[in-house]
């Protein structure tokens, strides 16, 4: 037989049942119906729940059958209207026959004169648990005791798995001889690979170069976005997805025969695992990687080490020493987060925590070596938390939130380290800024050299424009009392010499003169050079009066045109001015059959 995939749902009055059974016939179709039994048959497929409520059948079911998608729906009516059945989610506790809850003791008491099975017995301590393990002296025991009693696994209940697994020992453990070792030297060697494998400066590194991290905290896992609800909340809010269902359908239900202490350190190593996977979740942002499997199992010491744990406070020592110590992201504040979340994921319930441990199962599935952490742990830990009551999830919840880590109960002197790293840092600080500061006060000095200097230019550029103003109202130069007022004016001579020499205006009329003095020169050839260098003059005189206007108004700017323009006031007249970098209009009207003219221009 086969058992179909199925889901179920409920509203006030129906319970739900959606069956995909594909190529089958609606004529060969058997339902029965009593109570908590429900039973469904068409071959090749075979359903049987043991149902959390009473169900009844009197007329008011209605099916309904999808051919195309092969899915059959069924509405069967509660006895009791309004009643909420719990952990619908839960499919695997759901496949249990009835009566598999309870298993016969293998030893009982005949002088009570009534026998209880020890199922019932695990449900009467469930209800009075507390959080207080029993405590016994300490009894010395041989060496053949000690290594019979090696155990491991879901509530210490496996034993000889690695015995048969040598090759995958060292990729899946770090244990070399789990078979061998006790509970004692499990933890010795924990603690002594925890302080070797402590690097002080990739702690430091991710102390003060936090960049990454704070965008890690920022990061909002799928389970953020819930809150604290009762069971009917929860199961509106957490949904799982096909495969998840169809893994929860290929779990074998069982029932665990477990004492108070081997429950108790069950509920410490489920902490554990969860804790180990939230930080996997928030390193990588929700999306796992090939490196996913290794930092869930390293991450936790009961994966890693087969650790068992007596305490709360133990598990979450040896949580943050190991995110402090082996995976890519070492800080503290990723620790706080990592218990955040798991405190967050089991206030929400069961069906959460059941949707954490299949997302650890599949990525331990796709793992060669890893799949044996499944069937040490993880699959036990799947079928045990659908059974596990809401509010022992939600007491757990409650101590967790209540418990606190700090930097020094790890033990790795994180805070000596960081107040070292700080002075080491501030010093260094203090010896980069001397120089610099030294470097600001020459800068400061210059400065005020500089602006002397250009104080004293900008004074030397004033008395210049006055010059320049005096010299074009009095006309002055080089050509005497007979130079017209339209003649350009000649600028005053300063004590810098120009790189570029200049000739003053001055020189236009003996300019004039050679030309007149040539033999070979034509009439309209000298009339046409007289015309154009009577223009050059006009350039010349409103180029020189917008300097003296500039020179008022920006000294500094003035004073280097001055001292580029201006030329010793006794220059030679006989040699031809040579303009600003501007178009020369001598040059576009240059005479090619003149050879006397164009010696003269050149």
């Amino acid at each position: 037989m086969i058992t179909p995939a199925f889901d179920l749902s409920q509203d006030p009055e129906y319970l739900i049942l959606s069956i995909r059974v594909p190529y089958t016939r609606t004529s060969e179709f058997d339902l029965y119906v009593d109570g908590t039994d429900f039973k469904f048959f068409a071959k090749p497929y075979f359903l049987r729940l043991t149902l959390p409520g009473r169900i009844v059948e009197d007329g008011r079911e209605k099916a309904k059958f999808d051919i195309d998608k092969g899915l059959f729906i069924l509405r069967v009516p509660k006895e009791t209207a309004g009643e909420h059945f719990e952990g619908l989610q839960m499919l695997t506790s759901l496949l249990a026959p009835k009566g598999s809850r309870s298993a016969k003791p293998l030893v009982e008491d005949l002088s009570s004169g009534c026998s209880e099975s020890v199922g019932d017995e695990e449900e009467e301590d469930e209800e009075d648990f507390d959080w207080q393990v029993e405590q016994e002296v300490y009894t010395e025991q041989s060496e053949e005791e000690l290594k019979a009693q090696q155990k491991y696994g879901f509530g210490n209940q496996r034993s000889g798995v690695f015995a048969r697994l040598q090759e995958e020992l060292s990729d899946v453990i770090d244990i070399k001889n789990p078979e061998g070792t006790t509970a004692a030297e499990r933890r010795q060697g924990r603690l002594e690979a925890e302080a070797s494998a402590f690097s002080p400066d990739h702690y430091l590194a991710d102390f003060f170069e936090d960049d990454e991290i704070k965008g890690l905290l920022k990061f909002k896992p799928w389970w953020a976005k819930l809150s604290p609800s009762t069971e009917q909340e929860e199961e509106a809010a957490v949904s799982f997805t096909d495969d998840e269902k169809e893994q929860l359908r290929k779990f074998t239900n069982r029932s665990y025969l477990l004492d108070k202490t081997s429950r108790h350190q069950a509920w410490l190593s489920l902490v554990d695992i969860l804790l180990a996977h939230c930080y996997e979740v928030r390193a990588t942002e929700g999306e796992h990687s090939v490196e996913s499997p290794w930092t869930i199992r390293k991450l936790s010491g009961t994966l890693c080490w087969l650790e068992t744990y007596v305490s709360l406070q133990e598990v979450l020592v040896s949580f943050g020493r190991r995110v402090l110590c082996f995976p890519l992201y070492r800080h503290f504040a990723l620790v706080s987060a990592a218990l955040a979340d798991t405190t967050k994921i089991l206030q929400t319930g069961r069906a959460c925590v059941l949707k954490c441990l299949l997302d650890v199962h599949k990525v331990f599935r796709e793992n060669e070596p890893a799949y044996i952490l499944n069937d040490l742990y993880i699959t036990d830990y799947c079928v045990w938390i659908q059974r596990v009551k809401s509010n022992k999830v939600t007491a757990f919840a409650e101590m967790l939130q209540k418990a606190s880590l700090r930097k020094e109960d790890l033990e790795l002197e994180l805070e000596e380290l960081e107040e070292a790293a700080t002075m080491v840092a501030e010093e260094e600080g203090a010896s980069e800024s001397a120089p610099i500061s030294r470097g600001v006060c020459s800068g400061a000095s210059s400065d005020s050299s500089g602006s002397s200097a250009s104080s004293d230019e900008s004074e030397e550029s004033e008395a210049e424009g006055q010059g320049c103003t005096e010299s074009s109202t009095r006309g002055g130069g080089g050509g005497g009392g007979e130079r017209s007022k339209d003649s350009p004016p000649q600028p005053q001579p300063t004590s810098t010499a120009s790189p570029i020499p200049q000739e003053p205006p001055s020189t236009l009329p003996s300019a004039e003169r050679k030309v007149d003095a040539l033999p070979s020169a034509s009439q309209g050839t000298r009339q046409l050079i007289q015309e154009l260098g009577e223009r050059v003059a006009e350039e010349l005189k409103i180029s020189q009066d917008s300097s003296c206007k500039a020179e008022r108004s920006c000294s500094q700017l003035s004073s280097t045109e001055a001292k580029t323009e201006a030329s010793g006031s006794g220059g030679s007249s006989g040699t031809l001015l040579e303009l600003r970098p501007q178009r020369n209009p001598l040059l576009i009207v240059q005479p090619r059959d003149d050879p006397d003219v164009s010696d003269f221009l050149s």
